[in-house]
């Protein structure tokens, strides 16, 4: 690489970083389609723009970014699984999984051999890969307050398993198509065999040892925080790496190792979605710019064939007709069914999935590429718009709406009943003051009994409060990635006492 090109890398990984850090409120509060943004920021920097970056299917730059975006993909996905929560809508989950995934995806892959003329097997490439949702585009959408409980929990199970399911059905496909080209049979057979047993098994036994292993080192001489997410993410890679040199899936050995983090240490879990999931939704949008510089607009090549207008249509369309009738059955009441079928946005993850056969040099995978580009653009203009409209509409509800899943009403569990031991902090403390010390329920009693004014904050991670949603009486919450802003809002009390609890 040639120092001008090095340059211009640097300057795209750092504009990145300028631009996602700054536009990160706006996103929250808005809904503003941040994928849209990075698109068009790749725009600006690539060969249409200021010529920084040029990056196409032959770049060798191509397969490194989009290798690690998929590992990023499918093991931000499993790590942010909650267990509790799919055990809990385990019947939700299983449709969202099962006829939710499997239906759009073969109806797509149905339209596409019949409009298109598709060898099958390359038709259900297509089906797979545009039957995948999104998890950065429907990221803000999950957050919001104004969203049901069980939309989010749908959507956050579909958006998060629904890849793993999609890509061993790329995976066979491809098979088929090599045997097509005499490819031997113990060949396709091995790499059936890395595919759904050692990817999976590698993945599992690298979670299970890498959380052995920093168990070890907590109890001994423990392990800063911010250091464990960064510990998760090499797991991730490692994980990948492993699988691939005994010639299993890494995809799926990523995605095996996050679910066994998910299932066996919530801890870890927490430290890689307070500090890790922004470093890797951080690449993830590197990501977007790269695809943005070039590679995406191709899909424009196909627009004016009405047969793949039409095969876009089925796409889009497939997946709110089949949800919104396979969830009739379930006890998601038809507003909430609305909010499921109606947000499922193309990506990321459908660019990555269909870029496997590209890598592979499968004849023809460019233009399932270019098909697959068309339909992620109209879905970022269509879904994106959608959810912003949806989140204007509703703006208000993410300053005044109560906690999700807790009753205006309602008492939760008195101060006195509270995990003791919480941290109090002086919210006007000078720079020099002290560490915050603990306090406990009986101080900060007596602190209001003597007319000190006092504010019981719930600063708990979004996943410790979904386990359980008792709030203390008289408490507000704080979730620690948007507390300042929120505190700001609710205009609190900056000489009063806060006592924050996120046991």
């Amino acid at each position: 690489m040639s120092q001008d090109n090095f340059a211009a890398v640097l300057a795209m990984i750092g504009i990145v970083i300028i631009v996602s850090s700054l536009l990160s409120g706006a996103v929250e509060r808005t809904g503003l389609p941040q994928v849209a943004i990075f698109l068009l920021l790749g725009a600006v920097l690539g060969p249409a723009g200021l010529g920084l970056v040029d990056i196409t299917l032959e770049s060798p730059a191509l397969e490194v970014i989009a290798t690690l975006g998929l590992v990023l993909v499918l093991f931000s996905d499993a790590i942010g699984v909650d267990i509790g929560e799919i055990r809990q809508q385990r019947w939700l989950a299983a449709l969202i999984l099962g006829p939710g995934t499997l239906l759009p995806a073969t109806l797509t892959a149905l339209a596409a051999w019949l409009l298109l003329g598709l060898h099958p097997a390359a038709a259900g490439i297509l089906g797979a890969a545009l039957a995948s949702t999104d998890p950065v585009l429907l990221r803000t959408f999950i957050r919001h307050p104004s969203i049901p409980a069980s939309a989010k929990a749908a959507l956050r199970v579909e958006s998060g398993m629904n890849d793993v399911i999609l890509l061993p059905i790329v995976v066979l496909c491809m098979l088929a198509l090599r045997a097509g080209q005499a490819a031997p049979v113990w060949e396709i057979t091995r790499r059936a065999v890395g595919l759904f047993l050692l990817g999976p098994m590698l993945g599992v036994f690298a979670g299970w040892v890498a959380i052995t292993l920093l168990d070890q080192v907590r109890r001994r001489v423990g392990v800063r925080r911010d250091y464990e997410s960064l510990y998760a993410l090499g797991v991730a890679l490692t994980s990948y790496a492993a699988a691939e040199a005994v010639g299993g899936s890494g995809f799926l050995a990523a995605f095996a190792s996050g679910l066994v983090i998910a299932a066996l240490d919530v801890e870890l879990c927490d430290c890689f979605l307070d500090y890790g999931e922004a470093s890797a939704e951080m690449f993830l949008l590197l990501t977007f710019v790269a695809f943005g510089a070039g590679l995406i607009w191709t899909g424009f090549r196909v627009a004016g064939d009405w047969r793949v207008l039409l095969l876009a249509a089925v796409a889009l369309a497939g997946r709110t007709v089949v949800l919104f009738t396979v969830l009739r059955g379930s006890v998601v009441d038809e507003r909430d069914r609305r909010l499921i079928a109606s947000f499922g946005p193309r990506g990321l993850s459908s660019l990555l999935l269909v870029l496997l056969p590209v890598f592979a040099g499968i004849p023809g995978a460019d233009r399932l590429f270019e098909i697959t580009c068309f339909v992620v653009l109209l879905s970022v203009v269509l879904h994106g718009g959608g959810i912003a409209l949806y989140l204007r509409r509703h703006g208000g509800a993410a300053i005044a709406a109560p906690v999700p899943g807790a009753r205006p009403d309602a008492r939760g569990p008195d101060p006195g009943t509270m995990r003791p031991a919480p941290v109090a902090a002086r919210a006007g403390a000078e720079e020099d003051a002290p560490v915050p010390e603990r306090i406990s329920i009986g101080e900060m009693q007596a602190l209001r009994q003597a007319g000190e004014p006092v504010i019981v904050a719930d600063v708990r991670t979004e996943r410790s409060y979904r386990d359980d949603l008792n709030m203390a009486a008289g408490a507000i919450r704080l979730p620690p990635d948007d507390a300042v802003r929120l505190a700001r809002e609710k205009r609190l009390d900056q000489h009063a006492t806060l006592v924050l609890y996120c046991a």
